[in-house]
């Protein structure tokens, strides 16, 4: 699985931050501060990130409501699967990648690898 591409992670991020179906309108609104970019391009994206599986849509009137496919945090889970998945070696990548983490980060971590043995655990 490949990471988006810029403007697809921008209206993806946008679809995340709404918490609720939006309309390419609404998608374009939120991406206009900071872009000038026309409706018909944000649609096309939009279009295509539903084609591959990443937007679920529901008619709305003449438009569309798209909502994302999984979370954002289930999109992070994976891309660090997919990157895993082709390290050559998985052990030595997640110590690399550990060492990376921040202090915050690995008590996360630590905390959701305890909540993971208790859930096989139980199984």
């Amino acid at each position: 699985m490949r990471g988006f591409g810029d403007l697809e992670a921008a209206i993806m991020d946008r679809l995340w931050a709404f918490g609720e179906p939006a309309t390419v309108r609404q998608v374009l609104d939120g991406l206009r501060p900071g872009r000038d970019l026309a409706y018909n391009t944000v649609l096309t994206v939009v279009d295509i990130l539903f084609k591959k599986g990443w937007l679920h849509r529901e008619p709305d009137g003449r438009a569309f409501r798209y909502t994302p496919t999984m979370s954002r945090e289930e999109y992070g889970a994976r891309l660090m699967r997919d990157a895993l998945d082709e390290a050559g070696d998985p052990a030595e990548a997640l110590v690399s990648f550990i060492g990376q983490m921040s202090a915050d980060e690995t008590a996360a971590l630590r905390a959701a690898l305890r909540a993971h043995e208790r859930r096989n655990s139980k199984r």
